[in-house]
């Protein structure tokens, strides 16, 4: 009799297990179908190197290769009374894995994903630099062939004979500046006549002749070019004492620091 009562509850545990086992299979095949998926839609993304997210996605593979052998085992042994409590705690930990192993495959899905659209991005941005410097190239090299149609036959003569012309129409103009500049200086800056010299009693008489300011102005440029290194010129009882205070006063010209004496004309072609 105990017999007979213990074998309904044996049979009702056994058929208990029996759909336990078959949902853990349902739902195992239903998240290993969700795993090709993401799998297949891994391959779809792209060949770009990304070392970090392919050694993630492989140890992923592999663990659900791993899962599936593991369950594909219990299948096929058979189920005995000591391990049926067992397979409800299996269960619970398979279907956690399988669940974490589809987050973690989706996650390398998304970030492979947005990987690949930075790369689309940057190729763009790329491509776009390529297709500028090509624009930048097309118009040198027309620019260039331009210019090698219009090269001139190089003539020493006749570059001889426009530098000769130049140097000419320099000096003209240079004997031009200086007749001008002494007709101002003239006209403007005459030397002193003897009016001037007696408003005062305590001025004495020049020992020497007296320079116009054009003369003065040509003896301080004559110096500064053709003795660069010593450019200043001594004073002279010939240069008129207002005509230095002139040129000292609006920096025409320039003191010794040494020798007050001596003077020199700026230097204001440097």
């Amino acid at each position: 009799m105990n017999q007979q009562d213990l074998d309904p509850v044996n049979t009702t545990d056994v058929d208990q297990v029996t759909d336990a086992e078959k949902k853990l299979i349902k739902e195992c095949e239903e998240i290993w179908k969700d795993m090709e998926e993401c799998q297949n839609k891994l391959s779809l993304v792209g060949t770009e190197t990304l070392t970090n997210s392919n050694a993630q996605l492989s140890l992923l593979i592999m663990q659900a290769k791993y899962l599936a052998a593991e369950l594909s085992q219990w299948q096929k042994e058979t189920p005995k009374s000591k391990i049926l409590i067992s397979l409800f705690v299996l269960y619970t930990i398979i279907l956690f894995q399988f669940q974490k192993l589809r987050h973690d495959l989706e996650m390398v899905l998304s970030t492979m994903q947005s990987k690949n659209e930075k790369l689309k991005e940057d190729l763009k941005r790329e491509q776009q630099w390529l297709d500028e410097q090509e624009q930048i190239l097309e118009s040198l090299n027309r620019v260039y062939n331009e210019l090698k149609n219009q090269v001139v036959p190089f003539s020493e003569s006749r570059i001889f004979n426009e530098l000769k012309t130049k140097m000419v129409n320099i000096k003209e103009y240079k004997e031009k500046l200086l007749f001008t500049l002494g007709d101002f200086l003239e006209d403007h800056f005459p030397l002193p006549d003897g009016e001037v010299k007696k408003k005062k009693k305590n001025i004495q008489e020049p020992t020497a002749q007296l320079v116009t300011l054009h003369e003065m102005l040509e003896i301080l440029i004559n110096r500064l070019f053709d003795v660069p290194h010593d450019p200043y010129v001594k004073i002279s009882d010939s240069f008129w004492p207002p005509y230095i205070e002139l040129l000292l006063r609006n920096g025409i010209a320039l003191r010794h620091s040494e020798d007050p004496n001596r003077i020199r004309l700026e230097a204001f072609h440097q």
